[in-house]
Order: C-alpha cells, then structure tokens, then sequence
C-alpha cells in the first residue's frame, strides 16, 4: 500500500503544476478565512471586555442646562436618598502617542452587579481606595505605557499631563476593555485636576422612575451596546471570507478533478495488480489528508499574517463607526487553531468526495476510458439542473418569507437568501453552458472550424465548469459589493452635502447659547442661523392605519431650524401631502418627521401620531415626512428647534451659521474667539466635518473592498490553473487540425476566441447576478442589519472591469499555451498526435 500511495503522489512529480494548484487553493481560501476569524475572534473578546464600562448597562444623569455636574450635585442626591454614583472621565497621552481613557469611580455606590464594577474592583478593595491607590489596566495596554507584563504589577508609569507626575500603582485586570485605566475618583480627580467636577452620575437601570428636578435621565436602554451594532460588520466579514474559501474549493475541485483524469491509466493498473476498490479510494483520501494538512498549516499561519496587517484598519472602523474599542494586538483562543484547521480541511473533504465517489464507482475498464468519464460528467449536468432549480426554489421560498416579515429582522435569513442566489446560479452555469454550445455548434455547422471550436469547448466543459462556476461566483460578488460600496458613497456624499449646509457649526456653552445667539444675529456678516437642540424621550403610542400601539420606545429628539438654506436641500424620503406641505407643518410646530430607521422599525408613514413623553407630561404629534440618516442606529423624531425648546425643555446643541456673500470669514472667526473665549474646537469649519466623515467611510469598507479584490483574484487563478494545466493535451488536439491544413495563426487564433469568449460569456452573466446581489445587499442585508435602506446603483465602469477581468485571465490563460503552439516546429506536432 505504500508503494501504491507512492505512485499515486508520483503524478505530481511529473504534474507540478496541479500539486501547486492544490495547495494554492488550500492555502488561499485557509488564509482569508482564518484571518477574517482572527480579526472576528479578538474584536469579540474586545466586545467582552467592554461590556464592562458603565455606559452599556446602567442608567444615566447630567444636567439640563449642559453645565457640569459636581461633587455637591452628587452629595444632594445620596442625602436625598438616591441610589447614584459619581464618574469622573478624561483622556491622558501615552509615551507613544496612544490616548487612554481614565475612568474614576466609587466602587462603594457604584451598582454590585455591574460587569464595570466586577472588572474594576475584583481583588483587594482597601488598596483601590486609599492612598496611593491603584490603577486597574489591561494587559494589552502596557505596550502603550512602555511596560512589559512582567514588570507591570505595581509600577508606577509617567505620563504626560498629569497633575501627579505619575500614575497610582498599576494592577493587572484582564477582564477591562483595552487603553482604559480605573481607578478611585479620588485619584483620578487629582491626575486630572478636575477639582469639585464630575463628568456623569450613573445609577442601576429602572432604580429611578424619572429624573430629579434640573436632570436629564437617560435609560440604558437607549445606549447602543457596540456587540450589537458591531455584529453585522462581522457577519459580513465571515460571509466574504466564506466567499473566498467556496472559490477556493473550486479550485481545488477542479485541480483533483484533473489529476484524477490524468491518472486513469494509473489507476487502472494500480486496480489490475491487486489493490481493491476500497484500497484505493482509501489512499486518494490519505493523499487530500497529507495536501490538506500542509495547504491548511500554511493557510492558517498567512491567515495570522493577513489579521495582524488589517487588524488595525478594523480596529479604526469600528471605533469611528461604532465606537467599539477594540484591541489592536491578537488574542486568539486554543479552539481558533482547531477551528481553523477543521474547517479548511472538512471543505477539502466536501470537495474531493465528488472525485472520490466516481473513482469507487467507475469499474476497472471504464477507468482508462475518458469518454466514460465524460458521459458521467454529462450525467451529472442533469442533476445540477435539478439541484440548481431546487436552490433556486428554495431561495424564492426564502424570500416570501422574509416579505412577510417586520421591516428591520431576518438578517440571517437575508444572507441566506443570497447564498441560495449564488448557489443556484453557480449550479445552473455548466448546463447552460452546455446548451448554449450545443445551440451554436447546430447553428455552425455549415461552418467547419467553427463548429469543430464548438465541439472542443463542450469536450473541455468538464474541465472548465469548476473554474466557470468560480469565476461567475467571485465576478458576481466582486459587483454586487463594489455596487453597494459605491452606491453608498454617492449617497452619502450627496446627504453629507444636503444636510450640511452651513458654513461653519459652533457648539457655544449651554449657559452662553442664547447670548453667543444674539451676538450672531446682529453681525452684518451673518446671512442666516440654524440653531439646534437634542432631547431624549419615550415612544408611548402609535396611532396609524393599522391600529394603535404602545411600543415604549426609547428615541432621541432633535431639533433643527428650517430656514431658506437647510429646507431646500433637507432630503425627505416620503410625505403625505408634498413637500412644500410637510416643511409648512413642520415650521408651523404642527407636525413632526421621523428617520428611516424609527420608520422601519416601528411601521410608520406619513399621517400616522406619536405620544411621546416630556417633562411636564405628554405630547401627541403627527408624522409629515420620513427623512434618510445614514449612519444613525437608533430611532429619531425631528422637530422644529422652538418647539423641541419648548414642549420638551431641549438642551442647547449647535448653531449653524451660514455666512453673507463676500464676508471675510477670518475676521467673523476672530472676533467670535475673542468675544466668547471660545475653545480651538468649538467651531468647526463644515469642510472639516465632510472630511472626517469620508475619512471614517473609507476607512469603514476597507476590509471588505480588500476581500472583494483578494476573492477575484483567486477566481481569475483558478480559471487561469484549470487553462495551463491542460495545455498539453490541448496541443494533442490541435495537431490533427494543423495536419489538414489549418495554418498554426489560425489555431492560435481559435483558441484565443474559444476561451476569450466562455470568459466574457460568463462575465456577461454574473452582470445582472451582481446587480441582483448588489439589490439583495442594499434592500434586505442594509435594513436588516442598520435600519435604513440604500438607493441602488450601476456604475458602468465597475461593469466593464468586470468583463475585462474576465477577458484578460482567458486571454492570458489562452495566451501561453498559443505561445508555445506557435513555436512547437510541425515534426513536434505530428509526434504528439502519434503518441496519443
């Protein structure tokens, strides 16, 4: 059995070719996978971690007029008999640069069961609140603090910035989010030199029924924990790099596919000196465990490679995002290596059990037949028709479904409903590529060549569908998401240019709002100001046409300034009587907008009345309009920023201010600074704003526009390894055409033809597959997983990318073997016809 497993892996000594294919496969789609895991596995120990800050578990107070809270606030309060607790938060700079988040806390009245706490405080407690205190730090923080873990414990650190010089003495907790350091608001307060001030009180959900005169309450509810806002991002990662391992597959499909009909002979032989059936299908399975083992060790080593160069792009993505803190530095756990491992090596199984299954079937004789095997594939055309068509249904079926559904859910079954597109269109590609050849060998066949070019493309199909089928399955993607990525930044853009109309954004002190306000109104320079204002409220009631509910909805209000500038350009989605009618109503205070995704979620159209709650009660308004806010998570209703001031006490926000034709902008700028002693910050300049907003939407698809290139370019690899491969036995083919008097230009050209034009043909397919795709991905995966729905574009130009694409690897692949035909001397050609 050795000697036969010998011979069996003799085949790639002579066929290096196929054996680099092999692993090329393996190693590719193991390491988009297991990198694409990597990056998934630490960003969720991330989550984990953070779940830890206060900010996702209990309630919070501030102050209705923006001031800052203090001490004396908090000690009124505990005598009053509330169960709050101080925060005290800032920022302080690492030795390289890092900005780390220092959180104060009291861990006497902070919430018992608070993750935060648990995490803070776990230990001894008397060390964390006397003198000199201790600061509580991650150990993946440390390299930022220039420490190493094993002279971490009880070091005390200087950084820049602080009041003390240097940090209390550092304790090593796991369980803390990273470039984050706990410690009593004692210390903190003395870092930081924040004096009597305190940046929130915090408290156990539900411990208050409403706020304290003079307070704001905001809910945990209301705060978005980042696990699952983050949770789709991931799942579109893992469905791209799954993606990346289905063509990969192929490739590997195709690749055993190949080696398995050019050892036929072989395999005869091998069955005819005594090695059974079952022997042998027992050692073409060892064979794939031994390729699959080194293709799956090397995939999974790049893999690690590939996560530690985007994991910082994630990492930036999903704090600018999301405001998810994610570690920048692996934390891998023992199962991820195993997982990895498993997974590369049971899709090897699932690929070369079709090979396996027709070798044990197949009896000695028509082993060395190849018109045997290809009656088998032809066969097996029939069963991927129906099993195409069955997907196909399936998918339907799917899709009813989801219809039925509420707006906003099924995300799981949105993906799914995609892979059975993809599937099914994978399925059905061979066989109809077979019709079509079929088709136009009849309509050729007063047309010698042409029709004999026809007949060797359906003779070569079993060969060309895997890295067919590869090749539509990545084109496709590849289209879908450049649509939905472009898409999404036009649409952006555009709403960035709609809303920010102003041209500078001032955030004044609540205290000085309504002065710095007047101050603006009189400067000649000043054409127009959009004033605005925020408030936190709960959805009671919903009156519609369906009937009326009681969701108890928490949403955030916000009120804007409809002037000459912002209505023109506001973007509203749907109204229930024009236009010109919502923005009178609205204006009027008479009515309300809300965003697409508080309609999403909750149903709603124009015409329909909201109860909401408000300070002194409640207040019922009517819904105008839907308007678009791309990039929101939570629910929001719109109001006019005098009506949101005084039915709902809103707290100050910013001013926009839209400046006069040919004012001097410096000069407007200095004298505000001067007059207010104005921050560097506080006013923002709206090009600044656009800026930072596209830097965070590149920055946002980075990772999958890599995935994207990365699949394609294992796709246009597997077609081009099918091509060369056979090279040899297609110049056996061709030496019977030249031998009656076909000049070699002319077979160089009709290979060229032949393959350039399956090529295209499959790209001309996967153009309207990538727009169902793209129209999947923006109307049932983007509300699913956001809220709100993109508009669906074609860009012409990724359509032409596509085909070229898809020309060039055929060409290319086509190319080579033409080369070598044109320069094989006429003796060569007859002696490999003779040998055949």
């Amino acid at each position: 059995m050795l000697t036969a497993l010998a011979t069996l892996l003799s085949h790639y000594k002579r066929h290096p070719g196929q054996l680099a294919m092999l692993l090329l496969g393996l190693w590719v789609a193991g390491a988009l996978w297991s990198g694409v895991q990597a990056i998934n596995a630490s960003a969720r120990d991330s989550y984990a971690r953070a779940e830890a800050l206060f900010t996702t578990g209990l309630d919070r107070l501030e102050r209705r007029d923006g001031e800052p809270l203090t001490r004396e606030d908090f000690l009124r309060l505990r005598r009053a008999g509330l169960p709050v607790s101080p925060l005290l938060e800032g920022t302080l700079e690492a030795p390289d640069g890092t900005e780390l988040r220092v959180i104060g806390i009291d861990p006497l009245t902070l919430p018992g069961d608070s993750a935060f706490a648990a995490a803070s405080t776990q230990g001894e407690l008397t060390g964390f609140l006397t003198s000199p205190w201790q600061t509580r730090v991650a150990p993946d923080t440390l390299p930022a603090l220039g420490l190493s873990a094993r002279e971490a414990s009880g070091a005390e650190p200087r950084l820049g910035g602080l009041a003390e010089g240097r940090l209390p003495p550092l304790v090593l907790s796991p369980t803390l989010p990273p470039d984050t350091l706990v410690m009593d608001i004692a210390a903190a307060a003395a870092l930081l030199d924040s004096g009597e001030r305190l940046s929130r009180l915090v408290t156990a959900p539900g411990a208050l029924e409403r706020p304290p005169e003079g307070l704001v309450l905001t809910r945990a509810a209301t705060l978005v924990s980042p696990g699952q806002l983050t949770e789709s991002f991931h799942l579109n990662l893992s469905a791209m790099a799954l993606l990346a391992l289905v063509v990969g597959l192929f490739i590997v499909q195709a690749a055993l596919g190949l080696a398995l009909e050019q050892r036929l002979g072989m395999l005869r032989t091998l069955r005819a000196l005594g090695v059974s059936g079952r022997g042998l299908v027992g050692l073409l399975a060892l064979e794939l465990l031994l390729l699959g083992v080194a293709g799956a060790v090397a995939g999974i080593v790049s893999g690690v490679w590939l996560a530690r160069v985007l994991l910082p792009d994630v990492a930036a993505t999903l704090g600018s995002l999301y405001g998810a803190e994610v570690a920048v530095t692996l934390n891998l756990p023992w199962h991820y290596w195993l997982g990895g491992l498993g997974v590369t090596l049971g899709g090897l199984l699932l690929a070369g059990s079709g090979v396996l299954w027709r070798a044990a079937k197949l009896s000695v004789l028509g082993l060395g037949q190849a018109q045997a095997w290809r009656a088998g594939f032809y066969r097996q055309l029939r069963g991927m028709g129906l099993a195409g068509g069955g997907v196909a249904a399936a998918g339907l079926i799917l899709w009813a479904w989801l219809s039925r559904q509420p707006a906003g859910e099924g995300l799981l079954a949105g993906f799914g409903l995609i892979a059975a597109l993809l599937l099914a269109s994978a399925l059905l590609l061979p066989p109809l590529i077979a019709l079509i050849l079929a088709g136009l060998g009849r309509l050729a066949r007063h047309r010698p060549l042409a029709q004999w070019a026809l007949a060797d493309l359906q003779l070569q199909l079993p060969r060309l569908a895997l890295a067919m089928m590869a090749l539509l399955i990545a084109l496709s993607a590849n289209l879908g998401v450049s649509s939905m990525v472009g898409g999404f930044r036009l649409t952006f853009l555009d709403w960035l240019d709609q809303r920010l109309v102003a041209d500078y954004y001032l955030r004044p002190a609540p205290e000085e709002f309504d002065e710095v306000q007047a101050w603006l109104a009189e400067r000649p320079g000043v054409g127009e100001l959009l004033p605005t204002r925020h408030a936190e409220a709960t959805l009671l009631g919903i009156v519609s046409s369906e009937g009326s509910r009681s969701p108890q909805l928490p949403v955030g209000l916000y009120g804007i300034t409809p002037g000459e500038s912002l209505m023109p350009n506001w973007p509203l989605l749907a109204t229930q009587a024009g236009r010109d009618a919502a923005w009178q109503a609205f204006a009027a205070g008479e009515a309300a907008f809300v965003n697409e995704q508080l309609a999403i979620d909750q149903r709603l159209e124009p015409g329909d009345r909201l109860t909401l709650t408000t300070p002194s009660g409640q207040e019922t308004l009517t819904v105008a309009a839907v308007y678009p806010d791309y990039g929101n998570t939570r629910g929001e209703v719109l109001l006019a920023t005098p009506q949101l001031a005084e039915r709902f006490a809103a707290t100050p926000s910013s001013i926009g201010i839209v400046l006069a034709a040919n004012v001097d902008e410096a000069t407007l700028r200095d004298a505000l600074r001067q007059r207010f002693e104005l921050g560097s910050d506080a006013l923002v300049d709206q090009r600044e704003v656009k800026r930072v907003s596209v830097e965070i939407f590149e920055r946002t698809f980075t990772i999958t526009r890599a995935l994207s290139v990365l699949t394609l370019a294992v796709s246009a690899l597997a077609l081009l390894a099918s091509l060369l491969a056979q090279a040899r036995e297609r110049r056996r083919q061709l030496a019977p055409l030249w031998a009656l008097g076909v000049p070699r230009a002319r077979l160089v050209t009709v290979q060229l033809v032949q393959l350039a034009g399956m090529a295209l043909g499959v790209g001309g397919l996967a153009v309207p597959l990538g727009s169902l795709l793209a129209l999947g991905l923006v109307a049932v995966i983007n509300v699913a997983a956001f809220g709100w729905r993109l508009p669906l574009h074609v860009f012409p130009g990724d359509i032409a990318l596509t085909l070229a694409t898809a020309g060039a690897v055929a060409l290319l692949a086509a190319a080579l073997p033409a080369a070598r035909l044109w320069r094989t001397p006429p003796r060569a050609l007859l002696a490999e016809e003779g040998g055949t």
